[in-house]
């Protein structure tokens, strides 16, 4: 079973955001997931990987927990 990570900025402030896009992935996907994992991260790191994969950077793309729950759909 897939095993997703969040790797958020402690010192952004981003705990929050970590904590919600967890609960709605656990939520969606329950027993799908082998676990929903967060992890401190710094330089305004927020990061969401499926078994290694990135599937979001905030860097790159703009928050939205939709689309972030899609892309972690589309690696089931």
């Amino acid at each position: 079973m897939p095993h997703v990570e969040i790797e958020y900025c402690v010192p952004c402030g981003f705990l929050n955001r970590a904590e919600d896009l967890q609960h709605v992935l656990l939520q969606t996907f329950g027993e799908q997931l082998d676990a929903v994992t967060l992890r401190t991260g710094d330089h305004g790191i927020f990061e969401v990987r499926v078994d290694g994969e990135t599937v979001f950077d905030k860097s790159e793309d703009e928050f939205d927990v939709d689309e972030i729950t899609r892309a972690v759909r589309e690696k089931l």
